[in-house]
Order: structure tokens, then C-alpha cells, then sequence
């Protein structure tokens, strides 16, 4: 039984716990993760229909039915022509005897309402009162992507690091556009999310994509990227001199920021909760006097989404179970000076946790 299959029991499952009659989901991180087929959504009536019993079936366009069924487990997969009412057929797969239904939480407000009007007298809630406590915890084939991720990513910052003196006179635009290109030579495809490259001041700016500043001799540079591996993303963080010394102030802050990550990753561990991690990474700033300055959760949860549960946050009490991944990336930012931000992946396992990036932490590049 593929992954995705038993991904799919499990989520019938929580149809029949919750008292839901049925799942419909969209092109979407959901639609992957129960079918193992991926697309970004369109115009077309392109759906997955899955009752809490009885037959999956997938409802696509005409001109993507072979690729359906070469990536899917899901055997009843019905296709419409484009001279055909698509809602006519939609209607040939829901059963109006339902009465709770959930639909992807980012489907398009016109297939929501085609279902509204086939099933007028039932309650819609959202696929994530399904999905979410299963996407919460990696199987084994989730973790596997995950750990290859990173070990691109590992590398090619490695790469990066290595250009030293070169990077210097560099635009922070040139050495994005380089770590994008490393990702895919790597093995990685694509990107992540756009890389974020902060030099001297703009890495003061958590979320400074990059743009036209040249890298100096002494800048500290805030690099922050990832890339994907079968639909699974890794997300580094590491805070560089490429060439020169910082000042006594920034190998200051570097260093704590560092013992505050090590000081979270080493509190990751089942029945910990997720605010417990947040408070250890933010003692270790706070009593280093810049509490202030550290202005972010310390971590988001990561897996078909870079940006899921659990959210590595103060005020959140849910404890942590074996099979969660997330980011581990405290930050101090002294705005017009400079950032520091150290990131790795974690899992947890069932006695501590996996470090998923294994490179050096340290600001020096070779």
C-alpha cells in the first residue's frame, strides 16, 4: 500500500470521528498529500471526492486523465469533456443524502459553490479538521524527503560559504540568483520560496528578500534558503562574513543567538510543549539583553507547506509528538546595523530530536 493510500484510510478516519460524510478537495498541498497527484489550481473542475465510505474518485478534465492515473492510486478517475457541464458530472459523484462536508480550505469560492447548490441542505466545514492532525506528524516517506532537502540545501550552503572573498562586491540580487542555480545543480528543484540575502544593515530586516546592495568586506550576510525534493521543502538559515572581521559587536550577538538555538534544539523532545522550545531560545536572548530585539516565533512547523503547525511559539501548549518537523531559528535585529538568524530543521523522535541540517553554525567562511 503506497503512502498516499494510507494516508487516505487514516483521514476516513477522522471523516467518521468528526461525523462527516465526505472530503473534497482542489489542486492544493492536500490533494498531493492524499493522491500523490500535483497541480496548481485552475479554471477547470479538477477534484477529489472522498466519502467517509464507498469508492475515492478523482474528477478531472478530459486532457488530464492519462496523467492522473499514471499518479495516482485512486482507480475510479472520471473525466469531462470541454463541451460538457462539469457540474453535471459532479453531481454523478456526491451523494445527496450528505450532510457534513469538508472542502479544502483554499478552494475557489466557485467550486465551493457548485457543491452548495448540488447538496443545499448540508453544513460545509474545512479539510484541515481532517487533515491537519495527520499532516502533523511526517510518515517515513515524508521524513526521507525531508532529510534529502536538507542535505542539498547543506550542501550548496557549504558552496556559498566557500566563496569567500569572491562574494565579496557581489549584489545581494547576484548571490540569490547563484544560490538558486547551486539548488538546482544540487539535486534540489527549485526553490523553496525566493532566498533571502541580508547584507550588513537590510539583514536587520527578518524578512529582506535581497535586492541591490553589494556585499562588503566585514558585512555580516543573513542567508536563509531551501529548496524542494519530491514536493518536500528544506529551510536553512545561516549568518556569514564572507571576508574581513566584524565587529566585537556582531560576534556578540552571533554567539548568542547561536547558544540560543542549540539551547531550543536541545529542549525538542515528545510531551514537550511547542512554547516550552520558544521560552528556552528566548531566555538565552533575553538574559543576553536583547529580548527586544529577538522579534519572531522561534520556529513554524514544515512539510508539503514550508509555513505549517506546529507553530514553535510562546502561548502554544500543544505538546510534541514523534514524526513533527519544524524550524528552529531564533534572531536578533538591531535595525540599520545588522541581523543574526541560525535555522535548522528538526524532527522529533521518540527520545529527543534529529537535527535534518548538519552544517557549520559559526559565522566564519573559509
Amino acid at each position: 500500500m503506497s503512502p498516499f493510500e494510507r494516508r487516505t484510510r487514516a483521514c476516513r478516519e477522522r471523516l467518521d470521528a468528526r461525523g462527516a460524510d465526505a472530503l473534497v478537495l482542489f489542486p492544493s498541498r492536500n490533494l498531493y498529500y492524499l493522491t500523490g497527484f500535483s497541480e496548481t489550481p485552475g479554471e477547470r473542475h479538477l477534484l477529489f471526492v472522498l466519502p467517509r465510505e464507498g469508492t475515492p474518485t478523482v474528477l478531472v478534465p478530459e486532457l488530464y486523465g492519462e496523467q492522473v492515473r499514471e499518479a495516482t492510486w485512486v482507480e475510479d478517475v472520471r473525466t469531462w469533456a470541454d463541451d460538457e457541464d462539469p457540474r453535471a458530472r459532479l453531481g454523478e459523484v456526491v451523494d445527496d443524502e450528505w450532510t457534513s462536508v469538508l472542502v479544502d480550505d483554499t478552494m475557489w469560492a466557485r467550486f465551493t459553490q457548485d457543491l452548495r447548490a448540488l447538496l443545499p441542505e448540508a453544513t460545509f466545514g474545512l479539510a484541515s479538521e481532517a487533515l491537519a492532525p495527520l499532516r502533523l506528524r511526517k510518515d517515513d516517506a515524508e521524513r526521507d524527503a525531508l532529510r534529502r532537502a536538507g542535505q542539498v540545501a547543506d550542501e550548496v550552503v557549504e558552496e556559498v560559504r566557500a566563496l569567500g572573498s569572491e562574494a565579496v562586491g557581489m549584489t545581494e540580487d547576484d548571490l540569490a540568483r547563484e544560490i538558486a542555480r547551486r539548488l538546482d545543480a544540487a539535486g534540489g528543484s527549485g526553490v523553496s520560496f525566493e532566498p533571502l540575502v541580508g547584507s550588513g544593515p537590510n539583514g536587520a530586516k527578518p524578512h529582506h528578500a535581497h535586492g541591490t546592495r553589494r556585499i562588503e568586506a566585514g558585512d555580516p550576510v543573513v542567508l536563509d534558503f531551501g529548496t524542494v525534493v519530491d514536493e518536500y521543502p528544506s529551510d536553512q538559515t545561516r549568518t556569514v562574513v564572507f571576508d574581513g572581521e566584524p565587529g566585537a559587536r556582531f560576534r556578540e550577538v552571533h554567539e548568542v543567538v547561536r547558544e540560543a538555538q542549540a539551547a531550543a534544539v536541545a529542549a525538542v523532545a515528545p510531551g514537550v510543549t511547542a512554547a516550552s522550545v520558544d521560552a528556552a531560545a528566548r531566555d538565552v536572548v533575553e538574559a543576553a539583553g536583547y529580548g527586544e530585539r529577538f522579534i519572531h516565533r522561534t520556529g513554524h512547523g514544515v512539510g508539503l507547506d514550508v509555513h505549517e503547525g506546529p507553530y514553535v511559539v510562546a502561548g502554544n501548549d500543544r505538546e510534541l509528538e514523534p514524526g513533527m518537523v519544524f524550524s528552529v531559528e531564533p534572531g536578533v535585529y538591531l535595525p540599520g546595523e545588522f541581523g543574526v538568524r541560525i535555522e535548522d530543521l528538526v524532527c522529533v523522535t521518540e527520545d529527543g530530536c534529529e537535527r535534518l541540517n548538519h552544517t557549520d553554525r559559526g559565522w566564519r567562511c573559509p
